[in-house]
């Protein structure tokens, strides 16, 4: 016998679709599902593939529901799913950040999934014509001012005394979800439907708490998305505003960035809008992220634009360190300048992995080589890059967790006008590494240290004090205070070649702790 084909329906009110929904839609097209997307306004970025609807068919916009704090239109989403479900046979509601990892198949008709061990959410539903669950969300949600019970009795009778004083409290002033992910956890457990519902790894793989884990280069999903996952949910909401906060897109090996490739989505032609803050006439303007298409070609040459080239995630990918590197590396672009960095790819044993792993790559190397086409770079770093050959690239391998080692290497070395520390990011060897190098630097150099606030716990203790906070001393009080009273003599001996110390907060947020340092040497 055939299984059944299950459309997949999908709500956008207006306007256009970003990257993240387009990537959502596009998985279910692309897994083979027939998707429908309903909508109200005008909608631009529509993937190929996808039907749109009229959603005055479902649920005419005449009385349109926010929820009163957040603004979202969830209550309005949330009532508009129930009645589709009832309206359409063999369909599935997903909600735009949800992602497609293979076709959506039930035996029964029923399809939602845990999202912990207290809730089961509706961001994916399916729910039979006649299911009980079904009939009774739509009773309760047919009361805009109904009572719900599962907050508890207090909660319940304070509603009761507010509705009999006269003063009913409406839906949208209810806590979020109360026609959601908490009326369909409560009603599925009337039912006894609740029966069906898939286990987290299903639909809900990432915990809302672990959601910036899709955004971390290189990061082992194999513990969360199993074979049995059929879908992962995105967090839409928080995902763009983190992503906006990030530079606009996902690191390119992060789970987004690899699964963006996947289904050849390009996120620069449909950015993540962010809206600005109202103003005096009370008018909201989106805010459009600048496309590295945009800027290409305008000016001098750019070093977040060769970052983004050759995908190092000191650009505007991720950290965006060379926007600041830029301000100051300019006018030294067509000198014979030295260059010297630590740590040459991700993925060492700072990120567990092995010393002799098989390197394919030197991004930052090369994004160097062309941005200083008479320098010199040399690299250091504890697995093997000697397979690079350039007549303009030396690379030395070294442990920073020997100190004698560090040192042998440190005698071979010449002078640098950079030195750019960006190994293990491990407080000590950071500390060990400025000690040992920082006196190989000329007079008017920089030495940069990136990685202050991701520091690899298998290496940092309570002997080793936050290279951060070392710092942050320093500024404040003009001397150096460590654990390690030989390293702290070290430190302040190297005082007198320092010019200033200068931190910068991740992504030049000031809300955000310090994440790159950028000493002088005088």
């Amino acid at each position: 016998m055939a299984k059944q084909k299950y459309t997949i329906a999908a709500l956008w009110m207006e306007g256009p679709l970003s990257y993240l929904e387009q990537l959502c839609l596009k998985s279910f097209v692309d897994a083979g599902h027939e998707t429908v997307l309903y909508h109200y306004g005008p909608l631009q970025n529509v993937p190929d593939g996808i039907e749109l609807a009229d959603a005055n068919e479902v649920l005419p916009q005449t009385n349109f529901l926010q929820h009163e704090r957040t603004g979202s239109p969830a209550l309005h989403s949330d009532l508009f799913r129930y009645k589709m479900l009832k309206k359409m046979r063999n369909t599935i509601w997903a909600d735009t950040d949800a992602y497609c990892m293979k076709p959506f198949e039930t035996p029964n008709g029923h399809f939602y999934g845990w999202e912990s061990k207290h809730h089961i959410n509706g961001g994916v539903l399916g729910l039979p014509h006649d299911s009980d669950t079904l009939n009774a969300l739509l009773e309760f949600t047919s009361d805009e001012f109904a009572i719900p019970s599962y907050y508890g009795p207090e909660y319940e009778a304070e509603l009761i005394a507010k509705r009999d004083a006269g003063e009913p409290v409406h839906s949208s002033e209810q806590p979020w979800g109360v026609w959601g992910p908490h009326a369909v956890t409560h009603f599925l457990h009337v039912t006894g439907e609740a029966r069906f519902a898939l286990p987290q790894e299903g639909l809900y793989p990432f915990t809302f708490k672990d959601r910036r884990f899709m955004l971390k280069r290189n990061f082992d999903t194999s513990p969360y998305i199993t074979e049995n996952t059929y879908s992962v949910h995105l967090y839409g909401r928080r995902m763009r505003a983190r992503l906006a906060d990030d530079g606009g897109y996902p690191h390119p090996k992060s789970l987004i960035g690899q699964l963006l490739k996947k289904h050849d989505i390009d996120p620069t032609k449909a950015p993540i809008i962010r809206k600005a803050k109202p103003t005096s006439d009370g008018e909201v303007a989106p805010l459009i992220p600048v496309r590295a298409a945009d800027r290409a070609g305008r000016g001098n040459v750019n070093l977040t634009d060769l970052a983004d080239k050759y995908g190092s995630d000191k650009g505007g990918n991720k950290y965006r360190h060379t926007e600041f590197y830029q301000m100051f590396m300019l006018p030294y672009r067509d000198k014979p300048v030295n260059l010297l960095e630590l740590g040459l790819q991700n993925g060492g044993p700072e990120k567990g992995g092995e010393v002799d792993r098989q390197t394919d790559d030197l991004p930052s190397v090369k994004m160097w080589l062309e941005y200083f086409p008479e320098g010199h770079v040399t690299g250091i770093d504890i697995s093997d890059f000697s397979w690079f050959k350039d007549n303009r690239f030396s690379f030395m391998q070294c442990d920073l967790d020997d100190p004698d080692e560090l040192a042998e290497v440190a005698e071979d070395l010449g002078t640098f006008d950079f030195i750019i520390d960006d190994a293990s990011h491990a407080s000590k060897h950071q500390q060990t590494s400025f000690i040992e190098l920082f006196p190989k630097l000329k007079s008017g150099g920089l030495y940069v240290i990136e990685g202050l606030r991701d520091q690899p716990a298998k290496w940092e203790s309570d002997e080793w004090p936050k290279t951060a906070d070392l710092f942050e001393g320093y500024n404040k009080n003009g001397i150096f205070r460590h654990n390690d009273p030989d390293i702290e003599k070290a430190l302040n001996d190297l005082r007198v070649d320092m010019s200033g110390a200068v931190m910068m907060p991740a992504f030049y947020v000031k809300a955000k702790r310090n994440n790159l340092l950028i000493v002088q040497k005088r």
